[in-house]
């Protein structure tokens, strides 16, 4: 089972955006210090709910600042850029890190973003499959061209190569957000493991991994292929680590929803529709039944039910749901210390 963390930057009330981002940087530091298995960075614009609008940016810095942990994307937001721009920079830390880069990918959502860099509703709505396939294909060969109702241009090099590293891996690790049974479809066509939300319980995920596996089958993928491809799916939650599981909760109701209350009330829609926020605190109250929030024994035996369940055995765990520094890096600490050994 391979536990990381997973990093928002979020900017909780009364914080500046240079604490929520020290925060992250610090997180990740001490995971690779704890030995915990890797880093997966979200990517947001013009929202307090996270405050690194690059992952890919901020995956630079830390794989500079770590030797050993893994760091991934969850994730790249596709529409609002150049599928062929984020490959290129997905083969630069690839093979700059030694192959310690995964990079995520999603279609985010109808936001104002799809105004602000251009891209227009449609980037969202249809072209997100053939921005996907461009670059995949991109990963996968040498020169590339391409002829889609979005994207044209004549044949070009691929530089550098994404699988040219010294101890020849091929190219980077790439995952799908999955969030609809198109989007399973999807992943499961091209051969892609899935990043599953931390909204989402065991039964949910459950249903995702068997959509995902008859599709790939379907798909004609072989099945030693699709079970070495569902090894490295991708669960998503929150983990809070105490001496008491009362605690825990309390800690993370206390600070989460004046958080989600600001964070996911600032999203704006490109084309002015409808939306519904979730109730902040009722939530809030969700994650903490469904994820590793409480006592390092209820964690890992949550952690252990949740890989019984769903075939999932990698995890993204969103640490920093205590809004301070010291706290998060403690928390990062323990579940490194406290609840892997009871995994093992």
């Amino acid at each position: 089972m391979r536990v990381g963390t997973f990093v928002l930057a979020a900017q909780f009330p009364g914080q500046g955006h240079s604490e929520a981002l020290h925060r992250a940087v610090r997180s990740a530091e001490v995971a690779e210090e704890a030995g915990l298995d890797s880093v997966w960075l979200a990517e947001h614009h013009f929202v307090p709910y996270g405050t690194c609008p690059s992952a890919v940016t901020l995956a630079a810095l830390l794989l500079g600042r770590t030797r050993r942990i893994r760091v991934g994307t969850a994730v790249s937001v596709l529409p609002t850029g150049h599928p062929v721009a984020l490959a290129e920079q997905a083969a630069l830390l690839h093979i700059a890190s030694g192959g310690r880069f995964t990079l995520g990918v999603g279609r985010g959502g109808p936001w104002v973003d799809l105004e602000v860099f251009g891209a227009g509703l449609d980037a969202y709505e249809k072209d997100f499959p053939e921005a996907l396939d461009l670059l995949l294909r991109w990963q996968r060969q040498g020169r590339v061209s391409a002829d889609g109702p979005r994207y044209r241009f004549r044949e070009v090099a691929v530089v550098p190569r994404p699988d040219e590293l010294v101890d020849g891996s091929e190219a980077p690790e790439t995952v799908l957000a999955c969030t609809s049974p198109a989007s399973v479809k999807l992943a499961a066509a091209r051969g892609l493991p899935m990043l599953l939300g931390m909204h989402c319980g065991d039964d949910v995920k459950a249903d995702m991994t068997a959509l995902w596996r008859s599709e790939a089958l379907a798909a004609g993928h072989p099945p030693e292929e699709v079970a070495r491809i569902a090894d490295l799916h991708v669960s998503a939650g929150v983990a809070q680590i105490a001496d008491h599981t009362a605690d825990a909760r309390e800690l993370l109701l206390k600070t989460m929803p004046g958080w989600l209350r600001r964070g996911l009330d600032a999203h704006v829609t490109v084309d002015g529709r409808a939306r519904a926020m979730r109730d902040p605190l009722a939530y809030t109250e969700l994650l903490c039944r469904l994820h590793p929030v409480g006592t390092p024994r209820l964690a890992a035996d949550r952690l252990a039910a949740t890989a019984e369940r769903t075939g999932i055995r990698r995890f993204a765990l969103l640490v920093e749901g205590s809004g301070l520094v010291a706290a998060t890096e403690e928390n990062v600490r323990r579940l490194a210390s406290d609840v892997l050994p009871l995994l093992q």
